[in-house]
């Protein structure tokens, strides 16, 4: 036989390798929606909440901020003590945990949020070694070193957090996704991250995909978690198709408002957003980061929907307010401020310093700015809302965060811990405690309880 023969064949037995191979060059794109889709349908919040707020009296909405591994052990352990904490007087008894409607995420919260609302309460068996006592940024450094990894890594059409979220799939979510949560009694999460050409706060949610004209239903829990944890620079964007204009999807009448006053302002800028994402035309490809570059709390998801509840009386459909007692938005706030000495010295610090700085210093005062919107939020709905003037409807703001330790050495303990999704089994064990520690002995949080216990048509003062 020739060595041309010999060489023919040998091309030939490559191509089926070459067309695998080729095949994973490319990430997942998320799906067409082929019908006209409805604010009711799918993973959406007139679909999912309105059903759990009504079997209790109580609106309980949890924010969980970004912060790596920090971020999702605090989180951890703020539910490991809703889980233990008994609703009083409630008969049959049940757990506060089992009250959560709506958990709005960041980063490494989104973890979190995202595994509670996929297993629910076994998720407490295998969420500490599965991810929490795991060195998931050795693993995916790793995986990125990794020569048979380098073809795909190498294609513009697949990043590192493509690479991440396979990851995910393999030691957390096991290919799940959104269509998966839909028949579940667990909380409705809002995975937040930031759509980079236009800093938009993107949430994975069917009424923000039906802007897209997608389906979220298809879409893998996995990699909304990688958009949403998608640090930029140390990892990749992940990409969205946008199909706006190919379903026939009409937005509702308050997103088309061009005016909107009073309570209503808070909405306006959304509208306007959502108005972006759906020109399909001149933006056919989303591309997503971290949502902790937009809002590193994820509390701005709910205060936006509380305003929505307020300035539109038909976003009430569904709730019954009549019997509605209680409205509780609880912010775990991860934030770190590692110690540095910039200010003893006359020169400035390094390049590499300011790079690593920066987001943090930015999120942090976007973060106090958000915090600070919170309260006026609460006082506009005491105003607003039925029944919240005649005081039936009370309204508990509930903040927790490493700056409420009175021990300073602890509190520059928790301040410290890096921004990481690899930390010591010690520092993980010490976060899910100062995170319950820190919900158990907040005033709000023990106020919020002796009002649970008090008979219907009695209020603390």
């Amino acid at each position: 036989m020739s060595r041309r023969s010999l060489f023919s064949r040998a091309l030939l037995g490559l191509i089926p390798g070459v067309a695998l191979v080729s095949g994973c060059l490319h990430a997942p794109l998320n799906a067409p929606k082929d019908d006209a889709p409805t604010t009711a349908s799918g993973y959406t919040f007139a679909s999912r909440v309105p059903e759990s707020v009504n079997r209790g009296e109580t609106l309980f909405l949890v924010a969980f901020s970004g912060g790596g591994t920090r971020a999702a052990a605090m989180a951890y352990g703020v539910l490991e003590e809703l889980r233990r904490t008994p609703v009083p007087g409630s008969a049959p008894e049940r757990r506060m945990i089992e009250d959560i409607n709506v958990i709005s995420s960041v980063s490494g919260g989104s973890v979190t949020a995202a595994a509670y609302a996929l297993y629910g309460d076994s998720l407490f068996d295998s969420f500490e070694t599965n991810f929490l006592k795991r060195d998931v940024q050795g693993k995916l450094v790793g995986k990125v070193l990794m020569p048979w990894n380098w073809p795909r890594l190498a294609s513009p059409w697949f990043g590192r957090s493509d690479l991440a979220a396979r990851y995910y799939d393999e030691i957390l979510f096991h290919n799940a996704t959104f269509g998966d949560l839909t028949n579940r009694h667990r909380p409705f999460v809002m995975l937040n991250a930031t759509e980079v050409a236009t800093g938009i706060q993107f949430w994975f949610t069917q009424d923000v995909f039906n802007n897209l004209c997608s389906d979220l239903g298809s879409y893998p829990l996995s990699r909304a978690v990688a958009a949403s944890s998608a640090v930029p620079v140390a990892l990749s964007p992940v990409t969205l198709k946008n199909y706006a204009g190919t379903c026939g999807y009409e937005p509702p009448e308050w997103a088309r408002a061009d005016t909107l006053t009073g309570e209503g302002m808070a909405l306006l800028q959304r509208g306007r957003e959502l108005a972006i994402l759906r020109n399909g035309a001149e933006r056919p490809f989303l591309h997503l980061v971290d949502g902790g570059v937009t809002d590193n709390l994820g509390l701005r998801p709910l205060l936006e929907g509380l305003a929505y509840m307020a300035a539109v009386p038909s976003s009430r459909q569904g709730l019954r307010f009549e019997s509605l007692r209680r409205v509780v938005l609880l912010s775990v706030n991860a934030r770190s401020s590692p110690t540095n000495h910039w200010d003893r010295r006359e020169s400035p610090p390094g390049m590499v310093s300011m790079a690593l700085a920066a987001p943090s210093i930015t999120m942090d005062r976007y973060s106090k700015d958000t915090v600070a919107m919170m309260g006026m939020m609460v006082e506009l709905l005491q105003k607003k809302l039925p029944d919240a003037e005649k005081g039936s409807l009370q309204f508990f703001p509930i903040t927790l965060s490493f700056d409420s330790l009175k021990e300073a050495s602890e509190r520059d303990y928790f301040l410290n811990v890096p921004t990481s999704f690899f930390l010591s089994n010690d520092a993980v064990d010490r976060l899910r405690e100062v995170g319950g520690r820190l919900l158990k002995e907040s005033p709000d949080f023990q106020r919020l309880l002796q009002d649970y216990a008090q008979p219907s048509g009695k209020r603390i003062p």
